[in-house]
């Protein structure tokens, strides 16, 4: 889901200062800093790592058998190829916007349902805008 954000953000970033001069002066003027709302300050590491030596054994193999089993489940729902329901609302609105975006993000790489999105887009919008949804919810 982040990076998929990630994408989206930086394709906007970079779309609206090829646009716009001044916009890009002004991205150029801040700093670039990471979110900071997605890194943990190095503190908290530190009392985590703490709080779990402080852990018994049974205690500690119980929390990395539970990470475990997330971590399975993560991976088999990923190889499966569900996605989240935020990650499909965002493909679906990027579908009717840029709809070869929205076909590059969810299949990701360039395939040639891509390369059928961009010749619809730059043919008729409507119809790759159709095609872009048929995508993201994978009824083609």
């Amino acid at each position: 889901m982040r990076r998929l954000r990630y994408k989206i953000l930086t394709l906007t970033l970079a779309g609206a200062s090829f646009l716009n001069p001044v916009f890009s002066a002004s991205i150029a003027s801040t700093p670039a800093s990471v979110d900071s709302s997605s890194l943990p300050n190095e503190e908290v590491v530190k009392n985590a790592l703490k709080e779990f030596e402080s852990l018994s054994n049974k205690e500690r193999k119980n929390r990395i058998k539970d990470v475990k089993k997330t971590m399975k489940e993560y991976r088999a729902d990923k190889k499966a190829g569900k996605a989240s329901d935020t990650d499909t609302l965002l493909l679906a609105i990027l579908a009717i916007l840029l709809p070869p975006l929205a076909v590059y993000l969810k299949e990701n790489a360039i395939t040639s349902k891509f390369w059928i999105s961009l010749l619809l887009c730059f043919l008729f919008w409507i119809p790759a805008v159709i095609f872009a949804l048929l995508v993201v919810f994978d009824a083609i």
